[in-house]
């Protein structure tokens, strides 16, 4: 008699999760999910339907304003796709909550040696540059220049240009930000300091600077910072882009392969009207140049640098 009272509950749970079962009508799914043991969204063959940030331009926003949204614009265009979005903020988690829960189906922006998606071909290269007022009378090219030791830097802290900032004994010039952006602040945040004068000089990945610099209301410089990486790895500026998918999609990074490829000129164009330096895409970057054992995981550009 004890072992059968002992047993209800769990009889009683089995009960419920039967009738669960049965009364389909009272579970609600949400289709746009896909961690373990939910369902998830089911391929679309009509739709080309981008992971992004809703708020992190150059890149992209909710209201479709960024670089990259144009180029997935034309890219679903040139497919005759109709173009949808999955938003969520580009940092830690993105991937996890984005493109592997398949809510969404296609990244637009990664490194190209990024081992945790299948990757394009690059269809841009960018690297690090500085920026300054125009009115300071600076005359900044590399990092021997002596400007660079009259003023405040502000940098990423920890982004791969503060590698030869501490090499040529810049630090104690530095001004650093957060990696990971406080989401309390705009994207422009770097270049917003620049032109009130709380630093002097800034060291920004080039799409970031190269955008906001074109947006300022006062002329700024911006120059190219010249490779790093032959002098240390670890300092390296420049970095090939790609678009990139879950690695089991092949047959759609084919098709949007031969999208980069006929419409290079075109997506050139939209780089260049957004103000983002790219240089040529250099063949076999970071792995060609570097054994795979010395490679540092996730050494990478953030978006939000």
């Amino acid at each position: 008699m004890l072992k059968e009272i002992r047993k209800a509950p769990l009889v009683l749970a089995l009960l419920a999760l039967t009738n669960m079962a049965w009364a389909e009508d009272s579970i609600s799914v949400d289709m746009n999910t896909g961690r373990g043991g939910e369902a998830r969204r089911a391929d679309d063959p009509t739709e080309f339907k981008v992971c992004a940030d809703q708020d992190n331009l150059p890149y992209s926003n909710s209201k479709q304003e960024g670089f990259e949204n144009k180029i997935a614009e034309l890219i679903a265009n040139d497919l005759g796709k109709k173009l949808s979005y999955q938003f969520w903020y580009d940092r830690m988690g993105f991937l996890r909550n984005t493109l592997n829960a398949y809510r969404c189906d296609v990244v637009m922006g990664t490194t190209s040696d990024n081992d945790a998606t299948l990757n394009s071909k690059p269809y841009y290269r960018s690297g690090h540059v500085f920026i300054y007022r125009k009115d300071s009378g600076y005359n900044i090219t590399d990092w021997d220049s002596p400007d660079l030791r009259k003023g405040v830097i502000g940098i990423v802290g920890q982004s791969p240009a503060t590698r030869p900032l501490v090499d040529h004994n810049l630090m104690g010039n530095a001004r650093p930000y957060r990696m990971q952006r406080d989401l309390n602040l705009p994207p422009s945040y770097l270049i917003d300091d620049l032109v009130k004068g709380e630093t002097d000089i800034v060291v920004a990945w080039g799409p970031i600077g190269g955008y906001y610099a074109k947006q300022a209301k006062i002329p700024l410089v911006v120059v190219p910072i010249p490779e790093y990486e032959d002098v240390n790895v670890h300092g390296k500026e420049y970095w090939n882009i790609s678009v990139g998918v879950r690695k089991k999609d092949k047959e759609r990074m084919a098709m949007i392969q031969e999208v980069l490829d006929r419409r290079k000129a075109d997506i050139d164009k939209i780089l260049d009207d957004y103000g983002i330096p790219h240089v040529p895409v250099v063949d076999g970057d970071r792995l060609g140049k570097t054994k795979p054992k010395d490679r540092v995981q996730g050494d990478v550009i953030p978006k939000s640098e």
